[in-house]
C-alpha cells in the first residue's frame, strides 16, 4: 500500500528513541507536504552530523580540528571534579543548571539487563587511569550522575567499588530527582539542588 521509500524511512526512523512506527508514519508524510527545500536541509545536516566524532577524553561530541569537546577543553573548568552521565543529553541537561563547573564523562546508554557492556567497562577502566596519572594524590571529586533507577544504582554501586581507591571523594546527586526518574527529563531547578546536596 505505501511506496518502498516511504516503508524503509518509517523502518529507519522507528528504530529512533521515542519514536515509533505511528510517529515515523506522520513523520515521513509531514516531510513529503514540507516539499524538496526541507528535504534537502535535513540532507545536509544528517550530512553535517555524519562527520562529527567523540572526544577522546568525555566522549562528548569534539569540536574540529581540536579531538576534545568544549567542556574538555576549556582552561576555566575544574579538572579534579568529574561527572559520570549516561547519555549526552544527561550533560546537556545538568549543563542548563549552571552549577556545575567540572568536567563530564559520557558512560553510555545503560542495558536494561543490569550488566555494563564491554565498551563501558573500557571507558571506566580508561577514566581510572587518567585519574591515576593526573591526580597521584587522589584529591579529586567523582559525582556519579546517574538516573536514580534500579539499574542506575547497579551501576552507581560498580563505579563506586572502581573509583574508591583512586579519588578523595564520591558523591551521587541528591534525591531531588525522584527515584525511577531520568535527568534527561529533569527541570532545571531541580537538578540544580540535586548538584548542590549531592552526598
Amino acid at each position: 500500500m505505501l511506496p518502498i521509500p516511504i516503508k524503509k524511512f518509517i523502518e529507519l526512523f522507528s528504530e529512533l528513541p521515542s519514536i515509533g512506527p505511528r510517529q515515523a508514519t506522520r513523520l515521513a508524510f509531514h516531510l513529503i507536504a514540507s516539499g524538496k527545500n526541507t528535504i534537502q536541509e535535513i540532507e545536509r545536516s544528517l550530512s553535517d552530523i555524519k562527520n562529527l566524532k567523540n572526544c577522546e577524553q568525555c566522549f562528548f561530541i569534539a569540536t574540529a580540528p581540536s579531538n576534545l569537546c568544549f567542556f574538555c577543553a576549556d582552561s576555566k573548568r575544574r579538572k579534579d571534579l568529574i561527572a559520570i552521565v549516561e547519555k549526552p543529553t544527561d550533560l546537556l541537561s545538568l549543563e542548563k543548571t549552571r552549577t556545575f563547573n567540572g568536567q563530564y564523562f559520557i558512560l553510555g546508554d545503560l542495558a536494561k539487563a543490569g550488566v555494563l557492556e564491554t565498551a563501558q567497562r573500557l571507558r571506566i577502566k580508561n577514566l581510572a587511569s587518567r585519574m591515576e596519572k593526573e591526580f597521584p594524590d587522589k584529591n579529586a571529586e567523582i559525582i556519579i550522575a546517574i538516573s536514580p533507577t534500579t539499574f542506575g544504582d547497579f551501576t552507581a554501586q560498580l563505579i563506586t567499588q572502581e573509583f574508591k581507591p583512586l579519588v578523595k571523594k564520591i558523591t551521587r546527586l541528591g534525591r531531588g530527582i525522584p527515584t525511577g526518574g531520568e535527568i534527561e527529563f529533569a527541570d532545571e531547578e531541580t537538578l540544580r539542588n540535586a548538584l548542590e546536596r549531592r552526598n
